[in-house]
Formats: C-alpha cells, structure tokens, sequence
C-alpha cells in the first residue's frame, strides 16, 4: 500500500453496513477454519529477513507477503545482451534478498506470497508520462516486458533453479526454495501503482484495460514456468478512490492520473459491464479494450484466462478508524471490510453473465489499524483526528478475524505492518510515519495488538443472565508451529476468568486446539461479572531465540487481550 491512496478522502460519520455478517447467531457450520493468516511488513522484512521471519513464526504467521517491485530488480538500463526471460540476465544483487526471504521462509515452515508489480524499470514505460508530480514508474508499463519478467521470477522460484549455476536442475543442493503464492500486480485502481487511471477529464477509463493486458501476460508467465497450479490472485485493489468533474482543484477530474479508481467501477470495467451490469457495447466499449460485438463477448472469457480462472479476488478493505462491521461511507462502490459480502456478490453475478460458475474465495491480503499514540496530530490521512486507541485496536482486529472467519468465502486474515513506521519521517517518505498500524510502537515497545494477534479472543456478546452461556471464540495463531516443533503434542488454551475488577485469573476450561489453524469456539458459562482472557504456553522444547525483548521464550505463557463479561 502507498500512503498517497488515503489522502483527501472524505471521512464521513459511518453508519452501520447491513451484511450478511450478523455476529449475534453463530455459524460454526460455515465458518473458515482453514483461513490463511497473511503478514506484510515489507520494510522489516527486506532490512532482515531471518530475524523478522522467526517472529512472525512465533506469533503463527502463515503466509508473508512480499513486494517484489519489479523496476527494483531489472536493470536501469535495457542492454542489447539482456533477456529478460533470464534470471541470470538481472544483477545477482537484486535477487539477493528475495533469495534469502524464501530461504529462511523455508527453514521456518512460512508460505511467501510474492505480490508482484511496479515500480515498472524506466524502459517499460511509455513515453509522455506528465511532468508533475514526480514519476512513480507506473506510466502504461509495457504487459509484454511484464511477462518476461515474471517468466524470469517464476523461473528462478520454480524449485528446481540452481543460482550457482544460473540454470534449472532438479534436486541439485543449491536450488531455490518454489514460490507457490502470487499475486499480479498491486492496487492497479490506483495512480501511483498504474497511470493513467483515466483520460479526457476522467470521463474514459484508462486503467482496467491495462490491467487486463497485465494479468493476461502474468497469467501466461505462470503457466509457462510451471506455476498453471499455483495459489495466484488478481485484484489487490484500494477499497476506496474518488470520481468528479474536471474543476479549478482537480483540472483532470477524478480520478484523473494518480488518484483511485473506485474498486467497484474499476472491477465492472475490467469486465467490461456496465454500472446496471449488462454487456458494454459500442464506443463506451471500444474506449476501455472491450469487445464490442456479441461475437466478441462471447469469446472474452477465453480470451482472458486470468479473470475467470484465478485462485482469488483480493481488497485491502480497510475501515480506517472504524470498527469492522462499519464503513466510512455509504458509497455503493467501495469494498470496506463490511462491504466484502457486496463484492463477492458481484463478482459472482459478473462470472455468470459470461457463463461461468466460478465463486472467487476472497483475499484480505492488507488490513490493520492506525493507532493514537503515535499518531496524534491531525494528519492527511485523518483530518479529523480521530485514530483509535492501541486497545482498540487489539479489539478491532480480534473482531474483524472473527467476522471472516465466520464467512467460508473469505480465504484470509491479514495484519498489515510488524512495527510502527518512524514517526519522524515526512509524508511522502517509503517509511512515512503517519501510518502507524504496526504490532509494535517504532519505540520497540510492543501494542496491546501483539498479544491480541497472537491469540486472539472474541465474544460477540458479552452480557447473560445467570445461568447463561455465552460464545467464547479464540486462536492459539502458533499451535501449528508447535506441533511441529514438539513431534505433534496437542496445543491445549486455558480458558481464564477473574471475577470482578481484580483478584487472581482462575481456569474455567481448558480445550485442545485440535484445528490445523488453532482456532476454537465454545459456550463458556461464566459465574460472575469478571474478565475473560486467553492462557497459553510454549513448549519448553520449542527452540526459541531470544536476541529480542520482544520474542518469547521456551515455556513462557502468553495471554490474549482480556474482555469483560456481564453477568446479570
């Protein structure tokens, strides 16, 4: 995500979305119990990719995200000797870290999801990009260019690629661990990672056709490098953006050349379908790269394998200082958390028009919660001010995994950031400090959300009559890791309930977390008003490094955030 996205959006006072999400009439039945966990933190990441992987093993991260920006491995220049299908072509530099990342990513039992995409390297950019603002390498990149990238970066990640040699040879000890996890391309409704987003005063749309011609040429690198069965997702869209009229502010409209598509808009473009979901037809047609005839319609499905045959759709639906059952507006275009049921929604009913049974899982591959401290100061990315709390935030993101979690079309959980950008950086800075939604302060100093990630607790209610159970909903996030690490021990949690407002924590149940996820959900009967929290321990044979204040060690006991229950 680049911060830019956020900037100048209207914050309006949310009102509740009604979903199919009702969070008080459990669905065990339905629920996603094989939801992935994703991580990004590109910045903690690619600075030291062994010590940041051990951590998010221990906090029972699953699948790392990671940026592979494309203008940051090719060459500056394009030289008559180089074959960009070639990973031996590129400097061996560049390749360095992503080696080291799938590496370690190997040795510590974590997927890595390669979301590739710009900055594309100046010579696959079209000429006559606009002088101001500065260049973001996102100026019409070349789909034919994209493609002998990624059948470079599919080569060399295919499992059988030997870097010694520069060449594939199946089981050879130096071979590079398979990436099996991609994503084509990021956030392509909005300007900075593709421009232009639309032309003539923003009454044409620029944007979808070329991130058609970008997912038709990554999808056929793929296929040809031995990933056809892999996990690849399209989409990773901005879940909001702007449209207006040319004026004295915006000479372009909106979303002119570097502002956001709205996610909706550009997924019914894309498609090539219109706002009342028929089959664009004619010039309207002709002006995005869609097929203008019935003949041609027919034939668009097989034309763009991508569309109709990913593994996913993917949005970063992030409420901003909203809880997750709300959204900032109640614009019908954008994919907030609360509106994800909307956009599987469409995109089922758009499968269909073209005779297609598909019904993409949902990624949420970005999320997470800008908190208050840091962020204090009223800032571009909220003018009003009003960032939640880092309690708060632990409670948010407890409350936005339960929701999905409950939905089986959603594939994934996502936690955006390991720790806080530097708070001092200007706006505008790769570490721009304004969006503060790490697990730990930049300080070191870890949030309430760290613990709250790590185990997460969640009660949907939390009043009873006497008597009266209520739902305890929670994740033991590493118990798969231990398992793994001490020969397949059942992980059991300690179900914890202190009554009152202090006095010691007392077990009321202790369950085994039996599912590959660690997930559990149960009716605990309390005894009183109190507190709830979650109790559970590493294994004292877990081999556990301890170079950091904020890593656990063999046989500590780790607790969830606590919830308070109302026994009347």
């Amino acid at each position: 995500m680049r911060l830019l996205t956020r900037l100048g959006l209207p914050f309006l006072l949310a009102a509740s979305v009604a979903t199919a999400w009702s969070l008080h009439s459990p669905a065990r039945a339905a629920a996603q119990v094989n939801q992935i966990e994703m991580f990004q933190d590109d910045l903690q990441l690619l600075a030291n990719p062994g010590a940041t992987l051990q951590q998010l093993r221990e906090l029972g991260v699953g699948v790392v995200r990671v940026s592979v920006h494309w203008g940051s491995i090719a060459p500056t220049r394009r030289t008559a000797g180089f074959n960009a299908t070639n990973p031996a072509s590129y400097p061996a530099r560049s390749w360095s870290v992503y080696d080291e990342i799938v590496n370690d990513a190997r040795q510590d039992g974590i997927a890595v999801d390669f979301s590739v995409g710009g900055a594309a390297p100046p010579w696959a950019l079209a000429p006559g990009e606009p002088p101001a603002p500065p260049g973001f390498g996102a100026w019409k990149p070349s789909a034919a260019a994209f493609k002998q990238f990624l059948q470079a970066l599919g080569t060399r990640y295919s499992g059988t690629y030997d870097p010694s040699t520069d060449k594939s040879t199946p089981g050879a000890p130096n071979d590079l661990p398979r990436v099996s996890f991609w994503e084509v391309w990021n956030e392509p409704n909005f300007g900075e990672d593709l421009a232009p987003q639309a032309i003539n005063g923003s009454s044409v749309e620029a944007a979808p056709s070329m991130y058609r011609n970008l997912l038709d040429a990554g999808w056929e690198a793929l296929q040809s490098t031995g990933h056809g069965r892999d996990t690849i997702v399209i989409g990773n869209l901005d879940a909001r953006g702007q449209s207006a009229k040319p004026s004295r502010g915006a000479p372009q409209g909106l979303p002119g050349i570097f502002a956001a598509t709205k996610p909706m808009q550009f997924i019914r473009w894309l498609y090539c379908v219109s706002s009342s979901y028929k089959e664009l037809r004619g010039a309207a047609a002709a002006a995005v790269g869609c097929p203008t005839t019935p003949a041609a319609s027919r034939r668009f499905r097989a034309a763009h394998p991508a569309l109709f045959q990913a593994s996913g759709f993917a949005t970063h639906p992030y409420p901003v200082n909203l809880p997750p059952s709300r959204a900032s507006s109640t614009d019908p275009d954008y994919t907030e958390f609360s509106e994800l049921p909307r956009l599987a929604s469409a995109l089922d009913r758009i499968q269909r028009m073209y005779g297609s049974g598909k019904r993409f899982p949902i990624y949420n591959n970005e999320y997470g919660y800008i908190t208050n401290p840091p962020n204090a100061s009223l800032t571009p990315l909220n003018p009003h001010g009003q960032f939640v709390s880092p309690t708060t935030a632990a409670y948010y993101i407890n409350w936005a995994e339960y929701i999905s979690w409950r939905n089986p079309r959603i594939a994934s959980t996502a936690q955006y950031l390991l720790v806080d950008p530097n708070p001092r950086k200007a706006a505008g800075a790769p570490e721009f400090g304004g969006f503060a939604s790490g697990l730990i302060f930049y300080s070191g100093a870890r949030k309430p959300a760290y613990d709250a990630y790590r185990l997460p607790l969640f009660l949907p209610v939390t009043t009873a009559r006497r008597g009266q159970s209520l739902e305890v909903w929670g994740c033991v996030r590493p118990a798969d890791f231990a398992r793994l690490d001490t020969a397949g021990i059942p992980q059991q949690v300690h179900i914890q309930f202190q009554r009152g407002s202090s006095g010691p924590y007392t077990t009321l149940r202790t369950v085994t977390a039996t599912n590959v996820r660690g997930y559990i959900d149960l009716r605990v009967t309390f005894p009183a008003s109190g507190s709830v929290r979650l109790a559970w321990s590493y294994p004292t044979t877990q081999q556990l490094p301890t170079s950091s204040p904020t890593m656990p060690v063999a046989g500590e006991t780790v607790y969830s955030r606590t919830q308070t229950v109302t026994v009347k």
